[in-house]
């Protein structure tokens, strides 16, 4: 039972980089652009986190560098696929190489060439008060405070999606931005802020790898977790309450990648690092084909063609 419980709680821990990414990723393509960036946020946002922790020795400093830094990345996003209306597949896969090579150039002009590992301290987890005392499962309710924000922020993006006027506006600008254009609003703005938020929300995931789960930074670290945020919220149908579970289901398969190297299983470490990800592929295999994603999802919004 002991083993279980660990599980479930390193599960909910290994998730939390991918809840904060897949909540990004809701809210840019609700509004109706792809969220194939996602990669290269989590890393801008990664990066900026460390510099700043590292020179100010300041956790808050560094999340809030890494709302910057993704931001940063959503502007480009925004600018290329919205303002010049390309490709916003191509867009995001480029985004994503543009951030690993410019975090990586960066990276060795700050350190004079080197390609160094910039280390810091790992922030603390946190006890809630009356759950963590309780028998066998207290664990589960010992996180940092990064994860209780992750899964906390779920509810409030939740209801502002559904239940309040800016965020009936955001799916509008989704399934039919030129009927939002005749009922008075600007698709466009929308899905520009759209795409900047869930940007600068997706470089959170990428602080929390840095700050809470490895405690340093070196180039590409995000090892592919955008793909998997991007996966969860495919499989999760764009809805924050099955994506959650979805994020936690890959969460649990990064979780039991350790184990089964802690527990000397004969199995090749490649084959268990690519755990994650086969889990991933599978799922969409398995229920990606009835998944409806907004309908205008992808779609350049032009005001002079019909909706």
């Amino acid at each position: 039972m002991d083993q279980v419980v660990s599980l479930l709680a390193a599960s909910v821990r290994f998730a939390t980089p991918m809840l904060f990414a897949a909540l990004g990723a809701i809210l840019s393509e609700q509004a109706g652009v792809f969220a194939v960036g996602l990669e290269g946020m989590m890393l801008a946002g990664a990066f900026g986190a460390a510099v700043a922790a590292s020179a100010t020795g300041s956790d808050v400093a560094g999340l809030l560098a890494s709302l910057a830094a993704g931001g940063l990345v959503g502007i480009v996003v925004g600018l290329v696929a919205l303002r010049f209306r390309a490709d916003q597949m191509v867009t995001g896969l480029a985004v994503n190489m543009l951030a690993a090579g410019s975090t990586s150039f960066l990276l060795r002009v700050l350190h004079h060439g080197s390609a160094p590992v910039i280390a810091l301290p790992l922030i603390n987890a946190w006890a809630i008060p009356g759950l963590a005392a309780i028998p066998l499962l207290g664990s589960l309710f010992r996180q940092p405070p990064l994860t209780l924000l992750a899964f906390a922020a779920f509810v409030p993006v939740s209801w502002f999606l559904t239940s309040t006027h800016a965020g009936l506006r955001l799916r509008g600008a989704g399934e039919n931005p030129n009927a939002a254009y005749v009922a008075g609003h600007d698709p466009g703005r929308t899905r520009l802020v759209a795409t900047i938020a869930g940007a600068s929300i997706a470089g959170l995931g990428g602080a929390v790898l840095v700050l809470q789960q490895v405690g340093t930074y070196t180039d590409a670290m995000t090892g592919g977790r955008g793909f998997l945020a991007l996966a969860a919220v495919i499989v999760g149908r764009w809805q924050p309450g099955a994506t959650l579970v979805a994020c936690l289901a890959f969460g649990a398969a990064e979780a039991l990648e350790l184990r089964v190297e802690i527990f000397g299983l004969p199995l090749s470490s490649y084959t268990v690092e690519m755990l994650p990800y086969l889990v991933a592929v599978l799922v969409l295999a398995a229920f990606g084909r009835s998944v409806r994603m907004p309908a205008a999802l992808g779609r350049a919004y032009d005001p002079g063609q019909p909706g």
